[in-house]
C-alpha cells in the first residue's frame, strides 16, 4: 500500500531517522505536514535530515523551512541554506527569493535582506512588502517610508498589507499628512471597507494623533473583528481614558463579539487604574466562564487589578488557586507584598519560589532589591542578591544595575553604590539620578555637586529630577545660596519647573530657612497635589512648627483629599507635643475618611506610636490588637510605650511574643527592651538581653544600647562595673555614657568617682555647664562647700551658664510654652498665683523641699 496514501499517514510521528524515504516528494510533504502542526523545530530536523541524504527540497518548500528559520531565530542555518542556493536556479523563484528577504528582515538583518531585494530580478508586490516590514520590524521607520516611495515610482500597486505596514512606519515617525494620503487611498480603494486589518492599522495610527479620530474610524468600519475592539480599547487605556475602555467592552458584549485574553487585560487595566473593584470581579468571572482561567497574562492582570483596588486579600486567594504560576506572576505577588509593606511575606515568597524550583529573572531580583532599605539585615540580604545575580549569569544591563544602585543608595552605603555606578556600561539618567542623590543624602555635598558637573559634561543631560537630586544636598541655612544658584541654573537652562520639581525647591527653601521664598513657591503653584501639602506640612513639623502644620492641615482638607501620609506627619507632631485629644481627633478623621490599617501598617504603627508616646497605653493596645498582621515596627512602637511608662514586665512579654511570631528583632527593638529594663531596675534581665542581642542575633550594639547597659549598672549601685564596660567596651565611648555614670555618683554619694569621671566628661564637652552643675550638686550634697565654691568660680571664669529648662501644655490645639522664672506669657499673673496656691498647699501636706542639691548662690 503507498504510505502516501494511506489515513494513518498523518498520524505517524514524522522521524526521519526512523524513515526510510527516498522519494523527495515524500520528504517534501512530511515538512509540509509539520508545518501545519506548527512545528517549527521538526521542520529543521527534517531538512537536517534530507540534507545529510542529498536530497534537495522543492521551490515550495524552501520558504516554509527558511520561515521556521526566522522563528526559531536558527541564523545560521538559514544563511547557510541561502548561500547553498545562491548560485542556482531555485534563489531566482519569486516565493523563495522573498522568504530569503523575509527571513533576513524578521533575524534583524536588514541590510543582507536589502542586498538580496536588489539581486531579484522579477519583484512583486508580495516581495516589496516583505522588504517594507523589514524596515518597520528593524525600527528603520523612515527607510520604510522612503523605500515605499520608490515602490510608488516604481508603478506598483500598494495592497493591504503594504498600507498596514507603512501606517506602522508613519506612526513611529509622526508623518501625519501621509497617513491621511493613506488613508484617502484606502478609502478610494476600497480596502477599508474589506479588509479589517487595515481599519485596525488606522486606528493604531490616529491614536498617536488624537484618539477622537480613532474613534470616528473605529465607528465608520463596517467590518470589525476582536483585533478592532482591541486597538481601540488599548488606545483609550494607554491615553488614560480608561472609562471609555470600560463602556467599549459593554458595547463589544451587546455586539455578541467574543473577546479574548488581549480584550480582559486591558480592561481589567482600566478597572485598575479606575479602582473600580466591583467591576474588575465581574470581569473577573466572564474571563473564568470564557475558559480563560488558567490564561498567565490574564491572571497576571487581575491580580495586579486586585492589588491596585486595595484588595491584596483576592490577590493572595487568586494566586494560591492557580495551579501552574510562571514567573511573571510570581513577580506580581511578590511585588504586590512589598507595595503594601508587608516585606517578610515577600522575601518569604520569594524563598518558597526557589524551593519551588521557578528561576527568578531580572525583574525579580529588582522587586526585592526594592525592599531592602525596609528589612532588619536589608544590607546582607541585598549584598547576597548582588551576589546572585552575577553567579547566576543575568545580565546586569542598565535597568538592573539601577536597581542595584537603588538598593546601595537607599541603604546609605555609598562607598557600594559608587562602585557599582562606575561598573556600570552605558549609564542613563536615573543611574546619574540615582548616585547624586545618595551623595547629596549623606551629606557628601561637595562629591554630589562634583557628581553633577561631571554629568553635565557627559553625553547626559540633567532633567528635572537630577535637580531634584542635587537640591537634597542643601539641607540648612549654609547651603542657601548654593540652592539659590541650582534655582537659578534651572530657569537659565529652561528646565521645567513641573509639580514635583516645585515641591523640592520648596522643601530646599524651607530646610534653608528662607520661608518666605517657600511660602511663595507653594502658593504660586497652580496645580498643588497632596505631595506638595505633605512636603510643606512635614517642612513645619520637622522645624517644631506644629501650630503651621496644624493650620495648613485644615487648609488642605478643602483643597485635596489627605492621604496616609499627610496623617502620618500631623501625628508626629501630636506625637512630639504629647497632645494626646488632637491625635485622638485624627484617629477619627482617619475612621470617617475610611482609611484601612489592614492595607496601611505604617498608617496604623503611627497610631500605636502617638497614643503610647502620648500616655494612652490602653489605646495603643487597642490599635496593635485589631491589626490583623504586624511588623517589627508595631511591635517596636509598643515595647517602647511600655519601656517610657515603666512597664518593664509588659516590655518582656512583647519581646518574647515577637519572638513567638517568627519576627527578627532588631537595633530599635533591643533599644526598647533594654530600655524597660533600665527603668524598672531588671539588671541581671538587662544584661541577658544584651548578650543575647549580640551574641544569638548578631546584632552590632550601638552606643544606644551601651548607655542603657551603663545606666542599668548605675542604678543598680554598680559603678565600678558600669565605668570598667565603658573602658573595655569596642565602642568610643561619648559624654553621654560617661553622664549617665556621673548622676549616679550623686545618688551614691561617691564624690571620689565622681571627680575623676568629670575630668573624662570635661576632655569631651568643656563648654557644657550642666556637667559642672551636676559636680556641684555632688558636692554640695556631700558638705564639700570649698569645692562648690571652687566649681562656681570655674563657671564665671568661662562665661557659662546653664540653659533654662523649657516646657510646654496644649489647650484647644495651642501650644503655650514655659522657661523657668519666665513671666512673658499673658496670663503668667494667673499661673503663678496658682503655683504659689499648689505649693502651699503641699506644704501644709507635710511636703519638705530638699535644696542640698542645689547650685548654692548661682542663678539656674
Amino acid at each position: 500500500m503507498d504510505i502516501l496514501s494511506s489515513r494513518s499517514f498523518q498520524s505517524l510521528p514524522f522521524e526521519p531517522n526512523k524513515l526510510k524515504i527516498s522519494d523527495p516528494k515524500d520528504w517534501n510533504f512530511i515538512i509540509k505536514q509539520h508545518t501545519k502542526s506548527n512545528n517549527d523545530h521538526a521542520i529543521l530536523a527534517t531538512y537536517t535530515r534530507m540534507e545529510s541524504l542529498g536530497i534537495p527540497p522543492d521551490k515550495a518548500t524552501l520558504p516554509l523551512v527558511l520561515k521556521a528559520c526566522a522563528r526559531l531565530d536558527a541564523v545560521e542555518t538559514g544563511r547557510k541554506i541561502h548561500f547553498r542556493i545562491r548560485d542556482t536556479s531555485v534563489v531566482e523563484d519569486i516565493r523563495v527569493g522573498t522568504a530569503v528577504v523575509d527571513f533576513y528582515a524578521k533575524c534583524g538583518l536588514v541590510d543582507y535582506a536589502r542586498e538580496m531585494f536588489d539581486e531579484m530580478g522579477v519583484k512583486d508586490v508580495v516581495l516589496w512588502n516583505a522588504m517594507l516590514f523589514g524596515y518597520v520590524g528593524c525600527c528603520h521607520f523612515e527607510k520604510a517610508v522612503s523605500f515605499f516611495m520608490q515602490m510608488q515610482r516604481e508603478g506598483l500597486k500598494p495592497n493591504s498589507r503594504t498600507v498596514v505596514g507603512l501606517l506602522l512606519a508613519c506612526r513611529e515617525v509622526c508623518e501625519l499628512r501621509l497617513g491621511q494620503e493613506i488613508h484617502g487611498y484606502c478609502l478610494r480603494n476600497r480596502l477599508f471597507d474589506f479588509y479589517p486589518h487595515v481599519g485596525t492599522a488606522l486606528i493604531g495610527f490616529y491614536l498617536r494623533f488624537d484618539v477622537r479620530i480613532s474613534r470616528l474610524v473605529f465607528d465608520l468600519m463596517a467590518m470589525r473583528n476582536i483585533v478592532s475592539w482591541n486597538a481601540i480599547i488599548t488606545g483609550y487605556v494607554d491615553m488614560g481614558e480608561h472609562i471609555e475602555a470600560c463602556n467599549l467592552f459593554v458595547l463589544l458584549l451587546d455586539d455578541g463579539v467574543k473577546f479574548d485574553p488581549v480584550t480582559v487585560v486591558a480592561v481589567v487595566q482600566a478597572c485598575a487604574e479606575l479602582g473600580f473593584l466591583k467591576l474588575g470581579r465581574q470581569i473577573h468571572q466572564v474571563a473564568l466562564k470564557s475558559g480563560y482561567r488558567n490564561d498567565m497574562f490574564v491572571v497576571n492582570a487581575l491580580l495586579n487589578m486586585y492589588r491596585d483596588c486595595e484588595s491584596l486579600d483576592l490577590s493572595c486567594r487568586l494566586f494560591k488557586n492557580i495551579p501552574r504560576r510562571d514567573v511573571a506572576l510570581w513577580n506580581s505577588m511578590i511585588n504586590a507584598y512589598t507595595e503594601y509593606g508587608i516585606y517578610d511575606k515577600a522575601v518569604s515568597l520569594f524563598i518558597t519560589m526557589r524551593t519551588q524550583g521557578i528561576r527568578e529573572d531580572e525583574r525579580t531580583v529588582s522587586i526585592m532589591l526594592s525592599s531592602c532599605s525596609n528589612l532588619a539585615d536589608g544590607v546582607r540580604f541585598g549584598e547576597s542578591l548582588h551576589a546572585h545575580a552575577i553567579k547566576s549569569g543575568m545580565e546586569v544591563d542598565v535597568s538592573l544595575g539601577n536597581a542595584i544602585l537603588g538598593m546601595y543608595s537607599e541603604l546609605n552605603c555609598v562607598k557600594a553604590a559608587e562602585k557599582v555606578f562606575k561598573e556600570l556600561t552605558g549609564p542613563d539618567v536615573i543611574s546619574w539620578n540615582t548616585f547624586i542623590m545618595a551623595l547629596a543624602c549623606n551629606g557628601l555635598r561637595d562629591a554630589a555637586w562634583n557628581l553633577f558637573e561631571a554629568m553635565r559634561a557627559s553625553e547626559i543631560k540633567p532633567n528635572s529630577h537630577t535637580m531634584i537630586s542635587i537640591l537634597a544636598a542643601c539641607d540648612n541655612e549654609t547651603c542657601l545660596n548654593v540652592g539659590r544658584a541650582i534655582h537659578g541654573f534651572m530657569i537659565k537652562h529652561g528646565i521645567e519647573i513641573d509639580l514635583s520639581l516645585n515641591t523640592a525647591l520648596t522643601d530646599m527653601y524651607m530646610n534653608c530657612g528662607d520661608e518666605a521664598t517657600a511660602i511663595n513657591l507653594f502658593e504660586s503653584c497652580p496645580d498643588r497635589d497632596v505631595i506638595s501639602w505633605n512636603a510643606l506640612i512635614a517642612s513645619f513639623v520637622k522645624n517644631s512648627q506644629g501650630e503651621k502644620a496644624q493650620l495648613l492641615f485644615s487648609r488642605m482638607t478643602s483643597d485635596v483629599e489627605p492621604n496616609h501620609v499627610t496623617i502620618i506627619n500631623m501625628l508626629s507632631t501630636f506625637t512630639h507635643l504629647a497632645a494626646l485629644p488632637q491625635g485622638q481627633c485624627l484617629h477619627a478623621y482617619a475612621l470617617r475618611r475610611q482609611f484601612s490599617f489592614n492595607s496601611n501598617l505604617s498608617l496604623a504603627n503611627a497610631f500605636v506610636t502617638m497614643y503610647a508616646r502620648c500616655g494612652s497605653m490602653q489605646n495603643a493596645e487597642k490599635v496593635f490588637k485589631i491589626l490583623p498582621r504586624r511588623n517589627i515596627i508595631t511591635w517596636n512602637a509598643l515595647t517602647t510605650g511600655y519601656a517610657m511608662h515603666g512597664r518593664g514586665h509588659d516590655a518582656i512579654l512583647a519581646f518574647l511574643q515577637l519572638l513567638e511570631d517568627g519576627l527578627h528583632p532588631n537595633a530599635e527593638t533591643f533599644t526598647a527592651t533594654l530600655s524597660a529594663c533600665r527603668h524598672c531596675g531588671f539588671i541581671e534581665k538587662g544584661l541577658l538581653l544584651f548578650h543575647t542581642m549580640v551574641n544569638d542575633f548578631k546584632i552590632k550594639p550601638e552606643l544606644v544600647h551601651y548607655g542603657c547597659v551603663v545606666d542599668l549598672l548605675c542604678r543598680g549601685g554598680r559603678l565600678n562595673e558600669a565605668r570598667e564596660f565603658i573602658e573595655k567596651g569596642p565602642i568610643k565611648p561619648d559624654a553621654s555614657l560617661w553622664r549617665a555614670v556621673l548622676s549616679a555618683c550623686r545618688v551614691n554619694s561617691d564624690t571620689k568617682l565622681a571627680a575623676t569621671i568629670f575630668e573624662k566628661l570635661v576632655e569631651l564637652e568643656p563648654m557644657n555647664a550642666g556637667n559642672y552643675i551636676l559636680l556641684s550638686n555632688i558636692y554640695a550634697a556631700a558638705g564639700l562647700w570649698l569645692e562648690v565654691r571652687n566649681i562656681r568660680t570655674w563657671l564665671q571664669e568661662k562665661g557659662l551658664k546653664k540653659s533654662p529648662g523649657l516646657s510646654w501644655i496644649v489647650v484647644q490645639s495651642r501650644v503655650h510654652c514655659f522657661t523657668a522664672g519666665d513671666t512673658s506669657h499673658p496670663q503668667s499673673e494667673s499661673i503663678y498665683a496658682n503655683l504659689y496656691s499648689l505649693m502651699g498647699l503641699i506644704r501644709e501636706s507635710g511636703y519638705t523641699p530638699d535644696f542640698r542639691w542645689v547650685l548654692h548662690d548661682e542663678e539656674d
